[in-house]
């Protein structure tokens, strides 16, 4: 599929790493470093514009390693960028870590999936249909 974008940075178009790699990697476009103490949020800028067609999204997505070994992830996980929406792609991250962490321009800071959605039309009722596990909500089904 082919998506048109606009790329404001100094950086090169995300792309898939691997074949077989759902997500590409977004790059933070700043000017200086920006450092989250612990618990701190940021939106940071990437410098990328696009126009999806309808019925897809661009989910925005933490990157793996940044959340294990430095305990960065992005807030909305997964953020969800609209067909219609035409601004910047601003990534919301926060530091879960006890530690500093510094945000360099060009290092990447998320991953970006193009997923197709569908539209749903609510059907009001008066009741739904039976199910074994009927109303059981959090941890009803167990953890073995």
């Amino acid at each position: 599929m082919q998506i048109k974008i606009i790329n404001k940075s100094n950086h090169a178009l995300p792309n898939y790493e691997t074949i077989a790699s759902a997500g590409m990697d977004l790059r933070a476009n700043i000017d200086e470093a920006i450092t989250l103490k612990p618990l701190d949020r940021t939106i940071v800028k990437t410098g990328l514009f696009i126009e999806l067609p309808i019925g897809f999204e661009a989910q925005v997505r933490p990157r793996s390693g940044l959340a294990a070994k430095k305990g960065i992830t992005v807030l909305n996980a997964p953020g969800t960028v609209d067909a219609d929406y035409r601004g910047e792609i601003g990534v919301i991250l926060v530091n879960l870590s006890n530690e500093d962490f510094t945000i360099e321009n060009g290092e990447r800071i998320a991953q970006l999936v193009i997923a197709k959605h569908e539209r749903a039309e609510w059907i009001e009722v008066d009741t739904l249909s039976e199910t074994s596990r009927g109303e059981g909500g959090f941890g009803s089904t167990g953890v073995k």
